[in-house]
């Protein structure tokens, strides 16, 4: 209710006369009640809103030129109006930057002040108590714990407790569901290592099948490619794809994503290497599903005259990193069994038992110059992708003389995924590691990479990838323990072209926040983590994206009873 207005030369100040009521402590509010109130004289330009007070004779005097004498008015005889109706007098075209309150439409001022409340202080015994430490062993057999919040309330409600008996029921409830959290929590990390970590039993029945039907079906055989198309192999007018996998129905998705989506398919040539015990189920998937016009490559490590010869640095590094890891690791049940560690820690150490990391596909990257000596730059595309745009304009993508483009994992909408720096991939409390490089710049994702081969040719990055590999070994995987990426980050370092990222979108399997709707507008999506899409613990509402590649009603995929979802 906006009652008293007091006009001075530069200001209005607009008051609350309730709150003046309510909060006056100067004042003796009855003995001011009986003071008369003298109303300042008012001149010809004041605006008196709400006339019903306003003394017609005093206007007309005032309009007139004549002074109005003052007025004297009992507080008594106007409170009970000031209740129902403000009074309002504000001098004719006064600055709003003038008026002290809060000026609003129709002349309706809001006081300055708010009543003051009161702040309630949590008792310094409920602290102390929750600080001090509990041990697992003091809540072992207790059945008097809550366990819900609606227990610990109605407990608390039916029982007439101090601050610290309350505080005491309250550690011992948090604590024993924490207890209890983390221990579901390691047993649903255990459960999806092993998942993501086995193989599933229908894609053994697939590479079973393929490998019978090679044996037995000439048209399993066929020389991919055929010899009118092997010139295309070196040919670098090409759109040049390389896959390496040993997951056959992984790859054939990968592929088919590739030339369906592909604006120019008969210009697509994509290279897949596998193993020695895949070769054969591999070629005669590719024999007996062709991709025409697209040109179909299909060869085994040990079909590459390099390979064969002399030492091979990411296989012998690959087997004393084998070495390590089972001396020192002491397999999952030892990681579980650390009472210490947090979950998220425990989870990273299995992911870094998976036999993926340990692969011979994931290394052989490193060598792709000598594996492709003839060409000039390749699309390198992991198992776990599918491709949904055309992938030509990569080859647009002006590369500044780097060797790898790459989209970067540090920027972006979804924090969880990236949000990624070096320090999240190396150990920097070592000093080989923090002597060397920058926590905070900014990583980058393999899967769909550019790799411009002459210009890798030309600088000595296999080379320190096979160094820095060595001394992770040296010093019992103390520099990172997760994958090829970590020294890959330090081999490519100063080697990164950074490209848009509607080309790779990434985290489809370890997070389920990215929506389908926003998935299906990237170019390329990633299925990194260890929710694989061909595994039982995939995201059900991303494996579409993934499963709209395969053909259901193939003999050899119903026979193995793969489906959908």
């Amino acid at each position: 209710m906006r009652t008293q207005t007091v006009l001075e030369s530069a200001n209005v100040v607009v008051d609350d006369f309730n709150f003046f009521l309510e909060f006056s402590t100067e004042v003796e509010i009855d003995s001011f009640l009986d003071t008369p109130l003298e109303v300042a004289n008012v001149d010809s330009d004041v605006v008196e809103l709400n006339s019903a007070y306003a003394n017609d004779e005093s206007v007309a005097a005032s309009n007139a030129g004549e002074p109005e004498p003052p007025i004297s008015i009992h507080l008594n005889t106007i409170t009970d109006s000031i209740q129902n109706e403000s009074r309002t007098r504000v001098k004719l075209n006064h600055p709003k930057d003038l008026i002290l309150g809060n000026f609003e439409e129709n002349m309706q001022l809001t006081p300055l002040m708010e009543k003051p409340s009161v702040q309630l202080l949590v008792p310094e015994v409920i602290y102390q108590v929750l600080e001090e430490p509990i041990s697992k062993d003091e809540l072992q057999g207790r059945n008097d714990i809550p366990q819900t919040l609606d227990e610990f309330m109605a407990e608390i409600k039916n029982s007439n407790l101090d601050a610290r008996t309350f505080a005491i029921k309250l550690r011992e409830m948090v604590t024993l569901l924490e207890q209890r959290t983390r221990t579901a929590k390691i047993q649903e990390y255990l459960y999806r290592h092993v998942a993501s970590s086995s193989i599933p039993k229908q894609l053994h029945c697939l590479a079973l099948r393929l490998a019978n039907e090679h044996s037995n079906n000439a048209a399993a055989r066929l020389q991919l490619p055929s010899a009118e198309l092997v010139p295309a192999l070196v040919d670098n007018s090409y759109f040049h794809f390389v896959l390496a996998s040993d997951n056959v129905l992984a790859a054939s998705v990968v592929a088919t994503s590739l030339v369906k989506n592909s604006l120019r398919p008969h210009k697509v040539v994509l290279h897949i290497i596998t193993d020695r015990k895949t070769y054969y189920p591999m070629q005669a998937w590719f024999s007996l599903h062709p991709l025409s016009p697209a040109i179909i490559e299909v060869k085994a490590l040990h079909h590459f005259d390099w390979f064969t010869k002399g030492k091979v640095p990411v296989l012998e590094a690959m087997e004393k990193d084998q070495k390590v890891r089972s001396q020192f690791r002491g397999g999952s049940s030892a990681i579980v069994a650390n009472a210490t560690e947090k979950p998220r820690v425990i989870a990273a150490k299995l992911q870094a038992l998976s036999p993926k990391y340990n692969s011979v596909m994931n290394h052989i990257r490193i060598h792709l110059p000598e594996l492709f000596p003839s060409l000039n730059k390749i699309v390198f595309l992991d198992d776990d992708i599918v491709v949904q745009t055309d992938l030509s304009p990569l080859w647009e993508i002006d590369m500044n003389g780097k060797v790898n483009g790459a989209v970067e994992t540090c920027r972006g909408e979804d924090k969880f995924v990236m949000s990624k720096k070096l320090k999240s991939y190396l150990n920097f409390s070592h000093p080989l590691i923090s002597n060397n490089f920058d926590p905070n710049e900014c990583a980058w994702a393999y899967g769909m990479n550019i790799f411009d081969l002459e210009a890798w040719r030309k600088t000595n990055i296999s080379a320190t990838y096979h160094h820095w590999v060595e001394q992770n070994l040296k010093s019992d995987l103390s520099l990172w323990q997760l994958g090829t990426l970590p020294p890959g980050l330090i081999a490519f370092h100063g080697h990164v072209q950074v490209i848009d990222p509607f080309w790779h979108m990434l985290g489809l399997g370890y997070q389920e926040n990215t929506t389908y709707v926003d998935a299906e507008s990237a170019g390329v999506i990633h299925f990194n983590g260890r929710a694989k899409p061909w595994l039982d613990i995939a995201f059900p509402e991303l494996r579409p994206l993934w499963s709209k590649y395969i053909n259901f009603s193939d003999k050899f995929i119903k026979g193995c009873h793969i489906r959908a979802s």
